[in-house]
């Protein structure tokens, strides 16, 4: 006998922000096109890699400019990933203790930790930001490529931007609603991994 098919629900369903809106909408548009980047960013990434290995098992020797092009993709996905897991609410909480509370503290706690990593998000945006303007400075390139480096570093000060502006309307969700908010669209909260049959 065979077992009936089941069907497994998608990690992460399309997204709904719980903003009013405009900001709604715009936060709607902000996720897809983040979800295409990162999409197309790992992608492209596999591409270049499987080129890559079979040009050199094929020809005795890779793409010179192989190695640079993951560089980049690495950084793109990295900075303009974390804006992304901060909307699903896919970030690490260590929460032993916040789920000890009474969930009138547990909000006042969650407004504190948006607010305060919102703060933190904006503070490495201005240093990635300076950093850049350093490397700018001295006017380094990328030997294969020939792009200046500066370039590829561009995504850390958008990404933070991003995260510190999404734990910033958290923490408004949090403020103006009655459950306790992780993203502005997720309910803080466990569900249940196992697939349902």
């Amino acid at each position: 006998m065979s077992e009936p098919a089941t069907e497994l629900e998608d990690d992460i369903p399309s997204y709904h922000s719980g903003l009013p809106g405009v900001l709604g909408t715009l936060d709607e548009w902000i996720a897809q096109g983040e979800a295409v980047m990162l999409a197309a960013g790992v992608l492209l990434m596999a591409i270049n890699t499987c080129v890559n290995v079979i040009a050199r098992f094929v020809f005795g020797e890779g793409f010179f400019f192989s190695g640079e092009i993951n560089r980049i993709l690495i950084i793109f996905i990295t900075f303009a990933g974390i804006g992304y897991a901060a909307r699903h609410g896919r970030h690490i909480r260590m929460s032993a203790f916040y789920d000890a509370l009474p969930a009138k503290l547990r909000k006042i706690l969650m407004i504190g930790i948006a607010f305060s990593t919102a703060l933190i998000m904006f503070f490495l945006a201005y240093h990635s930001y300076e950093y850049i303007v350093t490397l700018h400075g001295r006017g380094r390139i990328l030997p294969a490529l020939g792009l200046k480096i500066w370039w590829i570093y561009i995504w850390a000060p958008i990404g933070f931007v991003i995260t510190g502006i999404q734990y910033f309307l958290t923490a408004i969700k949090n403020i103006t609603s009655k459950e306790v908010y992780i993203s502005t669209g997720l309910i803080d909260g466990y569900s249940d991994s196992e697939p349902k049959i």
